[in-house]
């Protein structure tokens, strides 16, 4: 599972955009959030995360704490 870091996190949509460790963006929507079980994330948090779809249009589907 690729590893990222939380760029923007709206609370009160629990939508926002995080980038992989090649700087690349990609957006999660409220449903993928809410699947993760999570209540907050803050900027710059390591996470893990799933993406589908072709590389054109990439999005997240899956979204976890990176536990040290």
């Amino acid at each position: 599972m690729p590893q990222g870091t939380v760029r923007k996190f709206d609370p009160a949509t629990r939508t926002g955009t995080l980038l992989d460790d090649r700087l690349r963006e990609y957006r999660y929507d409220r449903e993928t959030f809410e699947a993760s079980g999570l209540m907050q994330l803050r900027v710059g948090q390591r996470v893990r995360f799933e993406l589908e779809g072709d590389e054109d249009d990439p999005h997240v589907t899956r979204l976890g704490i990176v536990s040290l």
